[in-house]
């Protein structure tokens, strides 16, 4: 497989790439409760786009556009961000079971988010990404201040992310269940487990800028990343600058996983499993792995929204619960080739 990708030019893997992700968008937006064809999809786009003068029944041309297709955009755009904020902290802390679950980010961005939603914090300036921006950084600092003190390296991170979790999704639930009415909380806890629900295109404007500045400044250090695979003293003595690279690679996965956070909830597995299963793909370098794992995120995530669509008829699962479910059991699988391979 990696034979067969190398030998394609950059040109080609883009446009293969380009393909693949517009076809999934397209399946987000014909497959649900209620099915649209595939032309009917096309049409859409092409009279919001170019005004192409298509006659369209109102009711499918919105719920394609302004339920589907805006729903489907922000999926693929927070399965990118999650699966290359994965990558880069598993590579920063050469340990495979960094993500930004793991670490605590994204249960600080949602304690952030929620902090600001139901207790007011802010007094009306901050907004919910910029809350969740905010507890992904103080999640992440306490993390960081807790293993600096075990003095055991990079490993002990993960050790304090658990700890650094469970006190922030603990601080979360209290928040709900002390200051949330029954309607709040309810909202609050579905969204928590990750809910497309209510996302439309004003989310798209939020999220799509992020995460495309994000690759890009990820895929700018994609060298640093990879001489990070033998260590920060190995990187330094290439000549990085080790806690710049540490500062700017830390800050942006914050800022794309508080903002994803804040918009569709918290996710589990994506930024664990999908790196690992890029890594099978394309290999361990970054230049290749960054994009084959914000492509391989999105086409999963778009995949995972569809399916909690139609699952359970007339009723819309969280899309966390439809990940963790494909994740758990890949992420076993990913673990038995690596030992067997071994």
């Amino acid at each position: 497989m990696i034979a067969i990708i190398s030998s394609l030019s950059k040109t080609g893997a883009i446009l293969l790439a380009l393909v693949i992700l517009l076809a999934a968008l397209w399946l987000g937006a014909a497959i649900g409760e209620t099915a649209i064809p595939m032309e009917i999809v096309a049409k859409t786009a092409a009279n919001r786009l170019w005004n192409a003068g298509y006659p369209l029944d109102p009711i499918d041309q919105g719920i394609v556009w302004n339920y589907r297709m805006s729903r489907a955009v922000v999926a693929a755009c927070c399965g990118s961000a999650l699966a290359v904020s994965g990558v880069v902290l598993q590579a920063l802390l050469r340990n495979p079971l960094a993500d930004p679950y793991i670490l605590g980010i994204s249960a600080g961005a949602s304690t952030g988010a929620v902090g600001v939603a139901i207790l007011g914090f802010g007094a009306g300036f901050l907004t919910m990404p910029a809350g969740a921006f905010f507890g992904a950084l103080v999640a992440f600092g306490l993390v960081s201040l807790l293993a600096l003190r075990a003095g055991r390296g990079t490993s002990a991170i993960i050790l304090a992310g658990v700890a650094g979790s469970q006190l922030f999704n603990a601080l979360t639930s209290f928040i709900v269940t002390k200051a949330a009415n029954a309607e709040q909380a309810r909202g609050i806890m579905f969204w928590l487990l990750g809910n497309l629900s209510g996302v439309r295109w004003t989310d798209v404007w939020l999220a799509f800028p992020c995460v495309v500045v994000g690759i890009a400044v990820c895929l700018w250090q994609a060298r640093a990343l990879d001489a990070f695979t033998f260590g920060s003293e190995s990187a330094a003595s290439l000549g990085i600058n080790v806690r710049r690279v540490y500062a700017v690679l830390i800050g942006i996965s914050a800022l794309m996983t508080a903002v994803m956070v804040s918009i569709v909830g918290s996710i589990g597995f994506m930024g664990l499993v999908i790196p690992h299963a890029a890594r099978m793909v394309v290999g361990v370098r970054h230049g290749l792995l960054i994009p084959a794992s914000a492509l391989i995120g999105a086409v999963f995530m778009i995949a995972a929204d569809i399916i909690s669509r139609v699952i359970i008829p007339g009723q819309v699962l969280p899309i966390g619960v439809i990940t963790a479910l494909v994740g758990a059991p890949a992420f076993a699988l990913i673990l038995g080739r690596r030992r067997v391979s071994a």
